[in-house]
């Protein structure tokens, strides 16, 4: 069966940095719904468009097709006196932005009596090489159409 709008494609992939340096790797593969559903980035899709089980190929996605540019706003320090204890630097903490968004902040470094917070993406600002082996396609099912992601083994369980 070809990669083409509403099928469920299963990879596994591995992403480099700009230097070659691998950054990760799949441990499970992935799993998604194929067609334009935000399940994964739109290059890629576009480059596993058409393809079958077995086929592999290598995408290098600048920043702005990946994870996006870094935001230094996404930053902020705050006293180590208001820091959680038990959470380290590469932890991660939920809190309010400048902005009044929820978000996602990575502890990057604790410095003397403050701490330095980052809710970009660890990959922002990173032009990456994703290689990719497609090893299963199938039809989506109704329901997995309808609620635009894959469910089952290795997708979203409700």
């Amino acid at each position: 069966m070809k990669i083409s709008q509403d099928t469920v494609v299963t990879l596994r992939y591995k992403v480099a940095n700009a230097q070659g340096q691998l950054v990760e790797q799949s441990q499970q593969p992935m799993v998604y719904l194929h067609g334009g559903y935000d399940n994964t980035f739109p290059k890629i899709e576009a480059a596993l468009d058409g393809q079958e089980a077995g086929f592999s190929t290598t995408v290098l996605l600048q920043p702005a097709d990946a994870f996006g540019e870094r935001d230094e706003s996404l930053t902020t320090t705050i006293p180590r006196t208001q820091f959680p204890a038990g959470v380290k630097v590469g932890g991660t903490l939920r809190g309010t932005g400048d902005d009044g968004q929820e978000r996602a902040f990575r502890v990057v470094k604790i410095k003397g009596p403050v701490v330095l917070l980052d809710a970009n993406h660890p990959y922002a600002g990173q032009a990456l090489k994703f290689s990719l082996t497609v090893t299963e396609v199938r039809a989506a099912t109704a329901e997995e159409i309808a609620h635009k992601h894959v469910h089952g083994e290795h997708g979203h369980h409700h």
